[in-house]
């Protein structure tokens, strides 16, 4: 496993841009950075914290979660407002987010400060629809986190780092889900963060406590771990030219000093799934119904 860069406060929300290289973002200290395919490391959109979930845009740019859910112009730097918090009375910011086949975007809602000491309370799952509506389309996640679609696109995996699980829904043709239930856990000190699918239909889960990817297969059983250098692991990309270069992206807790989040690349036997862009409308901030 070879380090690519360093010096992170809380790295998260891998995206791969086959024309550029792997864009993510540093949650504590802010800002976008872009891992050039020449391995060079820049600043691809400035000072915005708490970015835990991006994505492409089919229009250029990227989706960013936070306090919100921006489309993110990296050319001028500026933001359209895609979702606010006033989705659900106790929304007071966003988490991880992904994309479906037709460019839908699915985010799950905060409903209480992580890093603040707050008591944690439920928030829900959401989907922005490609006219810029929104529906709430799950409940009761305690901390929202990595989202993916099977190949097929009928299942999604979800998350739940203080539920201390992975939920699956079933997918319903217009986008809506299912009742959840219980995909797998990571164990009793387990918290599952990111994930991302391969194209096998795996389910590859970071594990924000274990220095490690656990990797299930689609019935829930543990097929193996991928180990990590630092025990902090966030999020993780399927990237490169073949989709088999895996891209892992840590933390700071538990490391040797502050601020030593870092992007590490591995190679793996199995290419992951490619995301579609989102294909949201770029207007003003949709409306929410509760469905």
């Amino acid at each position: 496993m070879q380090e690519m860069c360093t010096g992170y406060g809380l790295v998260e929300g891998p995206v791969w841009d086959a024309a550029k290289g792997l864009y993510f973002s540093d949650v504590l200290n802010g800002g976008v950075h872009l891992l050039g395919r020449d391995g060079k490391v820049s600043l691809a959109f400035p000072k915005r914290r708490g970015i835990g979930g991006m994505a492409l845009h089919a229009d250029g740019g990227l989706v960013l979660g936070g306090r919100d859910i921006v489309h993110a112009n990296l050319a001028d730097g500026t933001t359209r407002t895609l979702l606010t918090s006033d989705v659900t009375p106790e929304a007071i910011g966003f988490n991880d987010l992904t994309t479906d086949a037709a460019g839908r975007i699915y985010v799950g809602s905060l409903a209480y400060r992580v890093f603040g000491g707050d008591p944690p309370r439920p928030g829900h799952l959401h989907v922005i629809d490609l006219d810029g509506s929104v529906r709430t389309i799950s409940d009761g996640i305690m901390l929202t986190n990595g989202l993916g679609f099977s190949p097929d696109g009928k299942r999604l995996y979800h998350s739940d780092a203080r539920g201390g699980l992975v939920r699956v829904y079933d997918v319903n043709p217009d986008g809506s889900v299912g009742p959840w239930h219980k995909f797998a856990s990571l164990g009793e000190n387990g918290v599952a963060d990111g994930l991302k699918i391969a194209s096998d239909g795996t389910v590859w889960i970071a594990d924000a406590h274990g220095g490690r990817v656990a990797v299930f297969d689609a019935d829930g059983s543990h097929r193996m771990d991928v180990a990590v250098p630092l025990p902090m692991v966030t999020s993780l990309c399927f990237a490169g030219d073949d989709l088999r270069d895996l891209y892992i992206v840590t933390g700071s807790r538990g490391g040797p000093r502050e601020n030593c989040g870092t992007v590490f690349r591995t190679r793996v036997d199995v290419p992951g799934l490619p995301l579609a862009p989102a294909q949201v409308a770029l207007g003003s901030a949709g409306g929410a119904s509760l469905q």
